[in-house]
């Protein structure tokens, strides 16, 4: 996974099993070079398994705060938590599964800008994006 920019990590029940795979977290461990990682929900499981929430704020879905508290320094109880990478790039993290609009949203604004994320939310008919959830820093 060395060779892409970003890699988005998906969660589901497979992720319980996967977080304990040690070929799989090998893996996964290889995007370490990727400017951006984002997951949602227990996705951030996986990415704290392959090491990269260490020291850092991340969430999941709230179902499984405690299973993501020894991979990272504190779970935040919000739908998306952002960290700050090495040479610009980004850890973004998203609660349960409809957290994953505001990741999508939050992901096309960083890329395309503000514009590109209101007509994505237009379309969508998603008038939410910032008001339901507070953006952890």
């Amino acid at each position: 996974l060395g060779g892409f920019d970003a890699v988005f990590v998906p969660g589901g029940m497979a992720t319980r099993r996967l977080k304990d795979d040690a070929g799989f977290i090998s893996w996964l461990a290889t995007a370490r070079d990727a400017k951006y990682k984002f997951s949602v929900c227990t996705g951030s499981l996986l990415l704290g398994a392959a090491g990269f929430l260490r020291g850092k704020r991340a969430t999941t879905h709230p179902f499984c705060y405690d299973l993501l508290a020894p991979y990272c320094a504190d779970v935040v109880h919000e739908r998306l938590a952002r960290e700050s990478l090495p040479a610009g790039g980004e850890i973004i993290t998203a609660g349960g599964v409809s957290s994953s609009i505001e990741l999508g949203l939050c992901v096309i604004e960083k890329f395309a800008g503000v514009q590109a994320r209101e007509a994505a939310a237009a379309a969508m008919d998603y008038p939410y994006y910032g008001l339901r959830s507070k953006f952890v820093r």
